[in-house]
């Protein structure tokens, strides 16, 4: 099945398009993550998927947009949940592009992270599947989490240290409070 990958990383990318491809599906990646901050974040993580694919020869398709300002006029009032924007916009662009270039399938690698919320991703991939005339490809990825971290290590991939917005760059960075 003719399949479009999201993308959030190159390291996120690297398990499920090894279950991908063994599934038999003709995979394409797909590079949108308009949230990622600061822009030098932003510009290592997109080039690095350059990297990464042009190495593994998986072609990618790049909407490379960096729109910092459209992200925190959508999350500012409640960052709570701003887990839920970065879903749904990122996987929005990505059906509507799958719908656009002819893919029957698509899914995104957020599916691999221990971080994020499984269970609403598969919901509004779903959605997104059903208003789009597509299949939304949900598998677990969290069980190759160790096998992707030690394939990367081994490409010598930038590996970051934070989700990628300013908010999750400011969990990780500020320091917390001793109990």
């Amino acid at each position: 099945m003719k399949t479009l990958l999201h993308l959030c990383c190159a390291n996120c990318g690297i398990f499920p398009l090894s279950v991908l491809q063994q599934q038999g599906h003709q995979v394409t990646g797909f590079f949108y993550n308009h949230n990622i901050h600061p822009y030098q974040e932003y510009m290592r993580r997109r080039d690095t998927v350059k990297e990464w694919s042009g190495r593994i020869d998986l072609p990618v398709l790049m909407r490379d947009e960096y729109a910092l300002e459209e992200f925190l006029a959508a999350v500012a009032q409640r960052p709570e949940d701003r887990c839920a924007y970065c879903y749904r916009s990122r996987m929005a662009a990505t059906a509507e592009r799958a719908a656009a270039e002819g893919f029957k399938a698509f899914t995104t690698s957020l599916l691999y992270s221990r971080y994020q919320q499984h269970e609403a991703i598969r919901a509004y991939g779903e959605e997104l599947a059903q208003t789009h005339g597509l299949t939304f490809l949900y598998e677990d990825h969290r069980v190759g989490w160790q096998e992707g971290i030690r394939i990367s290590k081994e490409m010598g991939l930038y590996r970051q240290q934070y989700c990628g917005c300013i908010y999750s760059e400011k969990e990780r960075y500020t320091p917390r409070p001793k109990k």
